[in-house]
């Protein structure tokens, strides 16, 4: 029985937030179709939105920015093995908690010196960040963390000895930490999972609350958990499930394994490339989109800058001398999370695509107005005086005498910039952007592969930005030839 209205089931949606980058088993690309999003949290997020009366649909975000994204209502909720912490509840609503898990130290099978958790002070751990076993880490003390952004990494980095440990959460490890090559012990540190929620939404609290409760009663959620192999001991005593904790039938786990561990022939894995293909294609298309639109941002603004820099009376040219430097002065990133997250804060709100494409062309207007400086002021003073005696005013002279030979002036580094701001819009995956490095990274991820598709990702890049290359040559050399 739908806990929401009738008339709301067709109207509303679920809107549910996690990172795909992450991993198994929560959120994650199927091996054997990576156009698909599958994983615990999916059927768990598809079982309660229709519990609700309502359809589910996922909004890829950053981990580290779910919260963020959710303050600022990009969705309705948050379903990505996200903890129940005292200072997250400060921020947001949690649900009554759908899972518990221990955590799980894994080591190299060969590696003597490790049999528990205490036996990592003065050695190098794995962890993901800003999550519980981050924090148990660091509560060992004497410990050299390094934190990861996915859950994959780590393993890898396990394997060829730049960690000594991994510590993560028990059902993770129980997908990436297996076979004869590494030992794992239980950490009998438990943490409880919930959905996130906005603070103002108290409605919404209670909906999932009562379908999370009816979801249990009735086994759903056990079903969901033993499918994909991690229904626990802590889970089954918190629900009050007494019957005997078995995963005899995960049919999900096993066709994950199945899928990873099949060893491909060259033929199978040019054909999962040709698979790949149009998915990196399409965030090739989303990062040319934003590249396009924030390079012609930044060139009108950046001549704007440039021109009032030169020709405006002091008290103007000083403070667009202070707002370059200071644009030049401070990372791309922070601008992007200032524009997304901070600007609503104070009523000014932007979608992803147009957050992306003003922080990216308000970074590059910077750059953009040096180089036309440069051009502009690179144009011998004579010609300028010789305009003015002929009778063209200063505007005139400025627009028909100044600014074409300085436009023609910077070509080649415009274009370089242009090339630059292609690869530095993999940026924009901090919020909720899935461009071209991030899908790669999906991709990857889940196929254990970042050599193959990192080799056609680069290719793409270099396709994209070749007939950038290719047409400002060619513009330099009309140009010229216009010039003789």
């Amino acid at each position: 029985m739908p806990l929401a209205a009738p008339h709301l089931a067709s109207a509303q949606e679920l809107v549910w937030a996690a990172d795909a980058e992450g991993g198994a088993p929560y959120s994650f690309r199927d091996p054997r179709n990576p156009s698909r999003i599958i994983g615990f949290e999916v059927d768990l997020a598809d079982a309660l939105a229709e519990r609700m009366g309502r359809k589910a649909r996922f909004v890829q975000n950053q981990w580290d920015g779910l919260v963020p994204g959710l303050e600022r209502a990009e969705y309705d909720v948050v379903i990505n093995g996200l903890e129940i912490t005292p200072e997250r509840a400060e921020k947001i609503h949690f649900s009554n908690p759908y899972f518990y898990s221990t955590l799980t130290l894994t080591i190299r099978a060969d590696d003597a010196r490790i049999h528990g958790a205490d036996d990592l002070r003065g050695l190098t751990a794995g962890v993901l960040r800003v999550t519980f076993a981050e924090r148990y880490v660091q509560s060992l003390g004497n410990v050299t963390i390094r934190s990861y952004d996915g859950q994959v990494q780590q393993f890898i980095d396990l394997a060829l000895g730049r960690l000594d440990a991994v510590v993560m959460d028990t059902p993770v490890a129980s997908y990436y930490a297996t076979g004869p090559q590494v030992r794992n012990f239980e950490i009998p540190a438990r943490m409880a999972f919930g959905i996130g929620i906005r603070k103002n939404d108290e409605e919404l609290l209670h909906q999932i609350n009562a379908a999370l409760e009816a979801m249990r009663r009735d086994g759903t959620l056990r079903k969901i958990y033993t499918d994909w192999g991690i229904y626990n001991a802590a889970t089954a005593q918190a629900f009050g499930d007494n019957e005997p904790v078995a995963n005899d039938h995960a049919t999900r786990y096993r066709e994950y394994l199945d899928a990873i561990r099949t060893e491909h022939s060259f033929k199978e894995r040019l054909n999962d490339y040709k698979r790949y293909l149009p998915l990196l294609l399409q965030g090739a298309l989303v990062t040319l989109e934003i590249s396009a639109a924030a390079m012609a941002m930044a060139i009108s603004l950046g001549l704007s800058l440039a021109v009032a820099r030169v020709f405006a009376p002091r008290g103007v040219a000083w403070p667009i001398v202070g707002f370059i430097e200071v644009v030049r002065g401070t990372p791309l990133l922070i601008q992007l999370f200032i524009i997304f997250y901070g600007l609503p804060s104070i009523g000014i709100r932007f979608s992803p695509l147009w957050a992306a494409v003003i922080g990216l062309g308000v970074n590059y207007a910077a750059y953009e107005a040096e180089n036309y400086r440069a051009g502009i002021q690179s144009i011998p003073r004579g010609q300028l005086d010789a305009a003015l005696a002929l009778g063209l005013t200063r505007l005139q002279t400025i627009r028909k005498i100044v600014l074409p030979q300085a436009v023609r002036l910077v070509i080649p580094p415009v274009t370089n910039d242009f090339i630059a701001l292609l690869k530095d819009s993999s940026l924009v995956s901090v919020i909720t952007m899935v461009e071209l490095t991030k899908m790669y990274g999906q991709l990857a991820a889940t196929n254990y592969d970042y050599i193959g598709i990192g080799l056609l990702t680069a290719a793409i890049y270099f396709l994209l930005g070749l007939p950038i290359a290719r047409l400002s040559r060619a513009l330099e050399a009309r140009l010229a030839y216009m010039k003789v």
